[in-house]
């Protein structure tokens, strides 16, 4: 497990948008531990399991210092007043349509949340003197990129989802107020997050519940694939270092030979992942171990908008924040296990 930073030099009031969700609960709580202040807000939508959010949720309601606002991101006069009234120091946006396939079927839902949604956000931040913002993207920016291991110094120009240009365009977006109006800005492309309290449509979630029920899992890409599982508690490590560490300008940054990572304006990307690839086919048979039994295979070609190897460069994130994921898949697995048959009473 990560070495927890407790270190923040005072109390801040910090929007963390889709508190509801996975990393969103998990960071709010952290914050809430070392004294910050925390209006979470969440849209409660059904793309997956709403007890689930509920539930996550529960668990931050009676903490002193916490907040919740249900509210759509993309509703822009509602994102106005709440920004105007609570005059927050600090900014993390979680909230987004996730899941590649879905892209596939919804793709209003993505520019809604993910462009109009996130478009708000900046407005708000620009317009009530946000110290920082810190913003969640995606591994799947890498899209067609086979260089390994995946870079923030690399161009990311090639997705392979609408998911992955909607994460590619909140950059770009962000880059634009960093420069227009100094906002400082820090994206974190994050690998494939698992453990306790995950969501449903994940492959950790998916292939528990089905061995568990007898059923047969996908595996696509034949097992082939390879993928940087990333432990929940580093996630969230990784996103408060980041929060306490305001993105600024690299003064070596020359237009003739463009860095994608950093600019001459407050603006920062980095890749929290945990450095480690781990083929999906020893993947399932860490879930196998723990939980005692053996998976009904179903093996499947790749899928339109799946990669089939992703792996984070953190050196970035090492050498300015000093840390560096390494909690061991299988360590997180079990973690998850013992949760999920507590949560669902197996």
């Amino acid at each position: 497990m990560p070495q927890i930073s407790t270190s923040n030099p005072r109390p801040c009031k910090i929007l963390v948008t889709g508190a509801a969700g996975f990393i969103g609960s998990y960071l709010s709580q952290r914050l809430l531990e070392r004294g910050d202040v925390v209006v979470g807000l969440d849209n409660l939508n059904d793309y997956y399991d709403v007890k689930l959010k509920q539930d996550r949720l529960a668990r931050l309601l009676d903490k002193t210092g916490f907040q919740f606002v249900q509210m759509d991101l993309q509703d822009r006069k509602a994102m106005e007043q709440l920004f105007a009234r609570e005059g927050f120091d600090k900014v993390v946006n979680l909230a987004a349509q996730a899941g590649v396939r879905y892209s596939l079927i919804n793709p209003h839902a993505y520019v809604d949340s993910n462009i109009v949604g996130f478009t708000n956000v900046l407005e708000g931040c620009r317009h009530n003197q946000v110290k920082h913002l810190v913003y969640a993207s995606s591994s799947s920016v890498y899209g067609a990129n086979t260089e390994m291991p995946f870079s923030v110094h690399h161009n990311v120009d090639h997705p392979v989802s609408l998911y992955a240009a909607s994460k590619k365009a909140n950059e770009l977006m962000a880059h634009t107020y960093a420069h227009l109006y100094y906002l400082p800005t820090t994206g974190l492309r994050f690998f494939t997050v698992y453990g306790p309290w995950g969501r449903p449509d994940m492959a950790l979630f998916l292939f528990t519940k089905a061995i568990l029920e007898g059923k047969p899992i996908d595996v696509f890409n034949h097992g082939k694939m390879r993928r940087d599982f990333t432990y929940i508690d580093d996630i969230v490590e990784g996103v408060i270092r980041v929060l306490d560490n305001t993105a600024r300008p690299n003064p070596k940054w020359s237009g003739n030979e463009p860095d994608s990572a950093t600019s001459y304006a407050p603006y920062r990307l980095y890749n929290i992942g945990n450095h480690n690839p781990v083929e999906l086919l020893d993947f399932i048979e860490a879930i196998e171990q723990a939980l005692g039994r053996k998976a009904k295979r179903n093996m499947l070609p790749l899928q339109p908008g799946d990669v089939p190897a992703t792996y984070a460069d953190v050196d970035d994130l090492i050498r300015d924040v000093g840390f560096k994921p390494a909690t061991p898949v299988a360590e997180g697995i079990r973690c998850f296990v013992t949760w999920y048959r507590e949560y669902y009473k197996i």
